[in-house]
């Protein structure tokens, strides 16, 4: 399929009446006059009195319990950079869209014009209230860890950036499955990350998080080798200064066991990947364009395994995943945040569920005879109905366990 012809297809598909991904469903009955007498006025003083007395009942009465935002300022859309806050409402839509078809969780779009990040803060706290969770999308490092922290500091639901924890979910799920498929271990390994933005900073304080040490790991910017005597190195980046005399990506990858790409297209050469340990491993997650190509990387290195962000080879570190299940599980529990002992239940979560046997309705969506744990298989597939069963329990019990829900699971 030509590009032309998937630009055309897809604003066809956008523009179909009713225009957009998302609408509006009611929920309760509406079809005689006393229905709406229940829904408007007078009866819907009762349940306002109700949360006016006590807020929590708004779990209660209202759609607050099931209800996301998904919240943007438009500055870093997809690979597209800063496209604006309005433009980016497609992405926000279909974010949407992800949310409801795999975890039945309701959301609305927010696209904020926001020139400064206080400007942004402000705005989402004011109206945080009606939600039961944000989800930040898109927003540009190093803004986006400012955000995020000042809004988790400042709400009691959880505030998740998936751009950061997503990625850095799926991937630390997938790695640790690929390391032991290669008899490696976290602890010992030595790790590269191209990219210091939201994924590369986050996905390296999670593998931190998880056994990884930090001596191990030499993250990668525009300017070579994130070291300890480098002075322009904002407080995000300056976490993962290594004392190393390695200046350049190729002098960061030889002998290196892991590689995390995060950053853009073909910067990966055949050559940094020969010089790298035995029984490499490389994730190169720029998407559309990874890294280097699978092709490639395999043809270079025949024991390698590898993960991109596309869902045309194995090994998808795709952020479906994990969002929709994660904020499942805190909802279920009215979660005050998503911490990061959560995150790391939803990371063990997923590296399980791959290594139980593949059921056939998996195997029939994706056109496969057989699939099992192994270089091929180390994340689950995003058409895997078990995710619902699998990961949001999990996250729960961390929240309750982390004394940050509301309320415990339901049993059954």
């Amino acid at each position: 399929m030509s590009k032309k012809n998937l630009n055309e297809r897809a604003l066809d598909y956008h523009a179909a009446a009713p225009a957009g991904k998302i609408g509006i469903t009611v929920t309760k009955p509406t079809e005689t006059q006393d229905d709406l007498i229940l829904a408007y006025t007078p009866g819907v003083a009762e349940p306002v009195r109700r949360i006016h007395k006590n807020p929590e009942d708004a779990y209660r009465y209202t759609a607050k319990g099931n209800l996301v935002a998904v919240i943007t300022d438009g500055t870093a859309v997809l690979g597209l950079g800063n496209m604006g806050a309005l433009a980016s409402k497609p992405v926000m839509e279909g974010k949407a869209v992800l949310f409801k078809r795999f975890a039945g969780i309701d959301v609305f779009d927010i696209e904020v014009n926001a020139p400064e990040p206080e400007d942004f803060i402000n705005t989402v706290a004011r109206i945080a209230g009606g939600f039961g969770g944000i989800n930040l999308e898109d927003i540009a490092a190093p803004h986006c860890f400012e955000i995020e922290r000042r809004l988790s500091e400042r709400l009691d639901i959880p505030v998740f950036h998936d751009d950061q924890h997503g990625t850095a979910i799926i991937a630390a799920a997938g790695l640790l499955n690929a390391l032991e498929l290669q008899g490696k271990s976290l602890e010992e390994a030595r790790i590269v990350c191209l990219g210091a933005g939201a994924a590369g900073i986050a996905s390296m304080r999670l593998l931190l998080a998880l056994g990884a040490r930090k001596q191990n790991i030499f993250m990668v910017d525009r300017k070579g080798v994130i070291h300890t005597r480098r002075e322009d190195l904002n407080e995000y980046k300056l976490i993962f200064a290594n004392d190393t005399e390695a200046r350049t990506l190729a002098d960061a990858c030889a002998g290196a066991d892991v590689f995390v790409g995060v950053s853009g297209p073909d910067l990966f050469t055949p050559d940094m990947l020969r010089s790298m340990a035995e029984k490499p491993i490389v994730f190169a997650l720029s998407n559309p364009d990874p890294e280097i190509l699978p092709e490639l990387a395999h043809k270079t290195r025949s024991d390698l395994i590898m993960a991109t962000g596309r869902s045309d080879y194995p090994n998808q570190v795709n952020n479906v995943l994990g969002f929709p299940y994660i904020f499942r599980g805190a909802l279920d529990v009215r979660a005050r945040t998503i911490n990061e002992a959560m995150q790391i239940a939803a990371v063990h979560a997923l590296a399980r569920l791959t290594r139980e046997p593949v059921p056939k309705s998996v195997l029939d969506a994706y056109g496969l005879k057989h699939l099992e744990f192994g270089p091929e298989y180390i994340i689950p597939k995003p058409l895997d109905s078990r995710l619902i069963e699998v990961v949001p329990p999990a996250v729960a019990r961390a929240a309750v366990d982390t004394g940050v829900a509301r309320i415990t699971p339901a049993k059954g």
